[in-house]
């Protein structure tokens, strides 16, 4: 039999313990300066960010996991989605508090954390492995050939950090695998992967959509050739104009191995460009929300790069890396949802959208 009792605020969030915890390798705190204290804490605080990050991460990609997946249950995987924009949004503000450190202030005790190094956030790579990066788009961090190595323990052995990465990489799907699925199953004019002669409404929809596409692409191109001044840039336009529609053609008409990968981005395009029906009011939601996310991840990558190069220049990292160049690379090349950033090329405006042959069914439902 428990016992209610009342619970105090320095208990509950165990404030001593946390406040025993900024004192780096040693003992004793007071024996470091105010900057390196700073610097622990600030890094601690991103942690402690990381950890609600995958919470939330885990939650979304748990929900998409579901078949089916209900409509009104979206609005949680939203929530969860924009509460990680939010925290990454403080993430970034977080390296202002940095750039109070000075390059001599860091100088003073940086060597203590050689062969330390930001890389070896466990959380941070748990983060972009549940979110779904691709193993084999990761850059190499110095001489190392594997990341996984800058995770083991400078003996050698296995380390908390290292059994963290190898449970993330074992808890499958990843939240873009999810979502990938997620698509694949959303109806297109009424029509799921499963219904009768699917792949034949599937290729209406998508040569339909294609022949809207071109004839916006057309009159936009119409439009650029009057107001061109240069009868020379003419032919130009025309180049352009014509290799964005077959770009399109391209997309939608992947040469592929994954029998997945047309509706998919199929779905996506279907769920943006009828985003006003009201049984697509959460998915587009989901859409948007995805692209913002790893839109602040860019931003963070990018932040973190910018407050490194002012702190430190061009050195080359505490754990071997090439520091700032290193960073920089991650930030572009770090990119999970591409199929969504690129959606946004296809888009076309509303009134040039095909007419759907079965828009009721995207109508509010009775709940009896």
């Amino acid at each position: 039999m428990t016992t209610e009792r009342a619970v105090n605020y320095w208990d509950y969030i165990r404030v001593e313990d946390l406040l025993t915890l900024q004192r780096g390798v040693g003992e004793d705190e007071s024996e470091l300066a105010n900057d390196e204290v700073l610097f622990i804490t600030v890094h601690q605080v991103f942690e402690l960010w990381f950890k609600l990050v995958l919470r939330e991460l885990r939650s979304a990609r748990n929900l998409f996991i579901r078949e089916p997946v209900a409509e009104q249950e979206l609005s949680g995987a939203v929530r969860s989605l924009q509460r990680i924009s939010t925290i990454l949004r403080m993430c970034a503000q977080h390296f202002e508090v940095m750039e109070t450190l000075t390059t001599r202030d860091y100088l003073e005790f940086r060597d203590k954390l050689m062969g330390a190094s930001g890389f070896q956030s466990a959380q941070l790579r748990e983060l972009e492995i549940i979110f779904g990066l691709d193993e084999d788009e990761r850059i190499p961090l110095g001489a190392l050939p594997s990341y996984m190595q800058a995770l083991e323990s400078m003996d050698g052995t296995p380390s908390p950090a290292k059994a963290r990465v190898l449970d993330a990489l074992a808890d499958t799907p990843t939240l873009k695998d999810a979502i990938s699925t997620w698509l694949y199953r959303t109806p297109i004019d009424g029509s799921g992967p499963d219904d009768p002669d699917a792949d034949a409404k599937l290729d209406t929809f998508v040569q339909s959509f294609l022949a809207a596409h071109a004839a916006a692409t057309d009159k936009t191109c119409e439009r650029a050739l009057v107001i061109s001044t240069e009868p020379a840039e003419h032919e130009r336009l025309r180049t352009r104009y014509e290799a964005e529609k077959q770009f399109v053609r391209d997309y939608l008409n992947p040469d592929t191995r994954d029998p997945q990968l047309r509706r998919v981005r199929a779905a996506m395009i279907f769920i943006e460009t009828y985003r006003e029906l009201p049984l697509l009011a959460w998915p587009r939601q989901v859409l948007d929300s995805l692209v913002e996310l790893e839109q602040l991840f860019v931003v963070f990558r990018q932040r973190h790069a910018r407050m490194v190069e002012r702190t430190i220049g061009r050195r080359m990292g505490t754990g071997g890396s090439a520091g700032v160049e290193y960073l920089d690379q991650t930030a572009l090349a770090y990119r999970v949802f591409k199929d969504l950033w690129t959606v946004r090329t296809l888009q076309i405006q509303r009134g040039a959208a095909p007419e759907l042959k079965n828009a009721a069914f995207y109508g509010f439902r009775s709940g009896r």
